[in-house]
C-alpha cells in the first residue's frame, strides 16, 4: 500500500505541477487554454470556468494542457501558433521550469526533515568491525589512521574501498580513544558497521536544494559519459517499474526518503524534458528556434513526422528497459 501511495503522490504531483507550469504561462502571454487535465483516459470530474474546462481523469498516469491551435490551425488571435515564437519559446519552457522548483522544494524539505550526518555515531551494527573494536554509540570519530576528521563525508573517503586494518580514533566523554579494526566488504562496498547522527541545519537545507540540483544533473550527465565511453549498461536504467520500486522502498523508510525522491524524479524530469528531442519540450524549443532564425516555421509534415519517430523511439526504450531491467531485476532478486 506505501508503494502504491507513494507512487500515485510522486507521479501525480510531478505531472501536474509540470503541466501546470505550462498552463500558468500560457494564461499570462495570452494563449488560449480550452483544458488543462491531471490524469488521462475517462473524466471523472470536470468543471468549466470561464474558456478552460479543468479536469480529473481516471487513469493518474499523465496530464495535459490543450491549447488553443497547439496541434491544430486556428484563426483565432490568442491561439498558441499565432502569438510570438518568444511567448511560445515561454510557455515550452515552463514545464521544466516548474519541476526544478518542484525539486528545489523538495530536496530543501527532505533535507529540514532528515537532517545532515555528523561525525558522531548514532548506531553501531551488531557484530560489526566497529562493535567488535569496542566503539559505541555517542563516540565522536575524531581521526583515520592519523587522517582528520571534520565531516561524515571524511569518515566514508578515508575508508574507501579498504580492507586493511585501520585505527580509528574517536571522543567520548571527553577523553580520546584509540581502536583498531578491519572494515568488511557488504554489497560492494567496505563498511565498519556504523551510522551518524544528523543535525538540522535550516540554512545548509536551503543551500542543499540547489546543490542536490546540482548533483542530479550531474548524474545524468556521468551516464551520457558512460555511454559514449561505452562502459554503459542497461541494467544502469530504471523504467517505470524500477522507479515504483524505488518510491516504494522511499515510502517505507519514512516521509523524509519519499519527499526526497520526489524531488530526485522531479529534476530528472525536468532535465530529460530539455533534451533536443522531437516530442519533448527541447524539441519543441528547437522547433520554435529554426522558426525564429527562419522566420517562419519548417513544414508542419516534417514537425509531425519527426516527433512520431521520437514518441516512438522513447515508448520503444520505456518497454525495453521495463522488460528487460525492471521485470529482469525483479525476477533474479
Amino acid at each position: 500500500m506505501a508503494t502504491f501511495l507513494g507512487s500515485i503522490f510522486v507521479f501525480l504531483l510531478v505531472i501536474a505541477l509540470h503541466e501546470f507550469g505550462h498552463f500558468i504561462v500560457a494564461k499570462a502571454v495570452g494563449v488560449r487554454v480550452n483544458e488543462f487535465s491531471i490524469g488521462m483516459g475517462p473524466s471523472i470530474y470536470n468543471k468549466q470556468k470561464g474558456e478552460t474546462q479543468y479536469s480529473i481523469r481516471a487513469l493518474p498516469i499523465g496530464g495535459y494542457v490543450a491549447m488553443e491551435g497547439e496541434e491544430e490551425n486556428s484563426n483565432d488571435p490568442r491561439s498558441f501558433g499565432n502569438v510570438s515564437v518568444g511567448r511560445r519559446m515561454a510557455v515550452v519552457l515552463a514545464g521544466a521550469a516548474m519541476n526544478f522548483v518542484l525539486a528545489y522544494i523538495a530536496f530543501t524539505l527532505a533535507s529540514l526533515i532528515i537532517g545532515f550526518p555528523t561525525t558522531t555515531v548514532d548506531q553501531v551494527f551488531h557484530d560489526s568491525p566497529a562493535e567488535q573494536a569496542g566503539i559505541m554509540p555517542g563516540d565522536r570519530i575524531v581521526s583515520i589512521d592519523d587522517h582528520p576528521i571534520s565531516e561524515w563525508n571524511d569518515i566514508v573517503d578515508n575508508i574507501g574501498d579498504k580492507t586493511d586494518q585501520m585505527q580509528v580514533k574517536v571522543e567520548r566523554e571527553g577523553v580520546q580513544k584509540s581502536f583498531e579494526l578491519q572494515p568488511t566488504v557488504k554489497d560492494g562496498q567496505s563498511i565498519i558497521g556504523i551510522s551518524p547522527k544528523n543535525k538540522i541545519d535550516v540554512l545548509e537545507s536551503f543551500k542543499s536544494g540547489f546543490t542536490l540540483i546540482g548533483v542530479t544533473i550531474g548524474s545524468i550527465f556521468s551516464v551520457f559519459g558512460l555511454i559514449f565511453s561505452g562502459q554503459f549498461s542497461m541494467d544502469m536504467l530504471a523504467g517505470p517499474v524500477g522507479v515504483v520500486q524505488v518510491i516504494g522502498q522511499s515510502a517505507s523508510a519514512g516521509f523524509g526518503s519519499l519527499i526526497f525522491i520526489l524531488g530526485f524524479i522531479s529534476a530528472n524530469l525536468g532535465f530529460m524534458n530539455l533534451l533536443p528531442i522531437p516530442a519533448l519540450d527541447g524539441g519543441k524549443m528547437v522547433f520554435l528556434a529554426i522558426e525564429g532564425i527562419r522566420g517562419r516555421p519548417i513544414s508542419e509534415k516534417i514537425e509531425m513526422t519527426l516527433s512520431m519517430i521520437g514518441i516512438t523511439l522513447l515508448f520503444g526504450l520505456m518497454i525495453y528497459v521495463t522488460i528487460f531491467s525492471d521485470i529482469a531485476r525483479i525476477i533474479n532478486n
